[in-house]
């Protein structure tokens, strides 16, 4: 018998409750960055701003993924993060005076949050893949155990 896989179990749980707390913090950082001192570092500022609303995104996607719609929207956003994270990760190690005053979400490839935002987004890509539409579990049938009389 085959059933299709629910998202929201185990791993996906988890994943949803990770991209809560990343949204959660770079929302709160980029607010904090933007209302203190915009004027001082523009691009960052508004790359943390990106960050968060990315991460929002996604984890609204995460949880409504099992609409065509809102998997689609989760691939995009998840794909989105893992660029940003390597193009800005990337751009903090070479162009270090761009976000010389203060860093991004991203930048460091997500130094400043453990390496989470390098990390997770490949975790999201292969939970995508792993829990696509119209992908099946095969449940065993119950064997009989007892007396054969």
């Amino acid at each position: 018998m085959a059933t299709t896989r629910p998202r929201m179990t185990g791993i996906g749980r988890v994943l949803v409750i990770v991209y809560a707390i990343m949204a959660l913090a770079a929302t709160g950082r980029s607010f904090v960055q933007i209302v203190q001192e915009f004027d001082a570092a523009p691009v960052p500022y508004t790359l943390s701003a990106a960050a968060a609303l990315v991460y929002i995104l996604a984890t609204v996607a995460l949880v409504k993924s099992g609409s065509r719609t809102w998997y689609i929207i989760a691939w995009v956003a998840i794909c989105f993060e893992l660029v940003g994270v390597l193009v800005v990760g990337t751009l903090s190690l070479v162009l270090p005076d761009l976000f010389a005053h203060d860093a991004t979400v991203w930048s460091g490839y997500g130094y400043g949050y453990v390496w989470v935002p390098l990390v997770l987004p490949f975790i999201g890509l292969w939970w995508l893949v792993t829990h696509r539409d119209g992908s099946h579990v095969v449940e065993e049938e119950p064997v009989e155990q007892g007396s054969s009389w």
